[in-house]
């Protein structure tokens, strides 16, 4: 099991996730239109999202999460009133991740902030490119879903329930322990 090391562009925030393995997570590409807006809100399209606006993650629980420096810099952003809460950093407006609340001990990790050299040895190959059917142009990955393919969101739900099981839900980066995210999330309207 590896620990690695995240890190903003100007690298003010800094951080780790421990215990990561290729098994540990998922490994995904989605091109939603959410996370398309989200890159387009933050101005930081071309470091973030592929030729067909795809944006690479990394799927694991918030307990493996830490960040070390610039917690501060940590801000939360939702689309909608209840959407995801999709996490930048305030110095850079590198995107860190996303994550449901937290009773759910997901982190959808960005590969922005993520600060591995060689991804595929560390993280394991992308297992799911999905939401294609928001692609910006005709996507020509292996194996792409027009939604979220039962595989991968039944692995994703069983991973999530053992996290929680096991308590890997907290200690949060992003949540305080009574459940309030660590910063009050900015909300933009449809």
């Amino acid at each position: 099991m590896a620990t690695i090391s995240l890190k903003c562009k100007c690298g003010q925030v800094r951080g780790s996730a421990t215990g990561i393995t290729p098994a540990s997570g998922n490994r995904v590409v989605c091109c939603c239109d959410s996370c398309q807006a989200f890159a387009a809100h933050l101005g930081v399209e071309a470091d973030t999202l592929d030729e067909f606006g795809g944006t690479e993650l990394f799927q694991t629980s918030q307990s493996q999460v830490q960040i070390e420096t610039g917690q501060d810099k940590l801000q939360g952003l939702r689309l909608s009133e209840k959407g995801l809460l999709r996490w930048y950093t305030t110095c850079c407006n590198t995107p860190v991740g996303n994550t449901i609340n937290a009773k759910m001990p997901f982190v959808g990790l960005i590969h922005t902030f993520i600060d591995v050299e060689d991804k595929n040895a560390t993280l394991g190959p992308v297992r799911a490119y999905v939401q294609t059917k928001h692609a910006t142009k005709e996507p020509d990955y292996p194996h792409h879903s027009a939604k979220f393919p039962i595989g991968i969101t039944l692995r994703i739900i069983r991973k999530m329930l053992v996290w929680k099981v096991t308590g890997k839900d907290k200690p949060s980066a992003f949540f305080s322990d009574d459940g309030r995210p660590a910063v009050k999330p900015i909300v933009l309207s449809d």
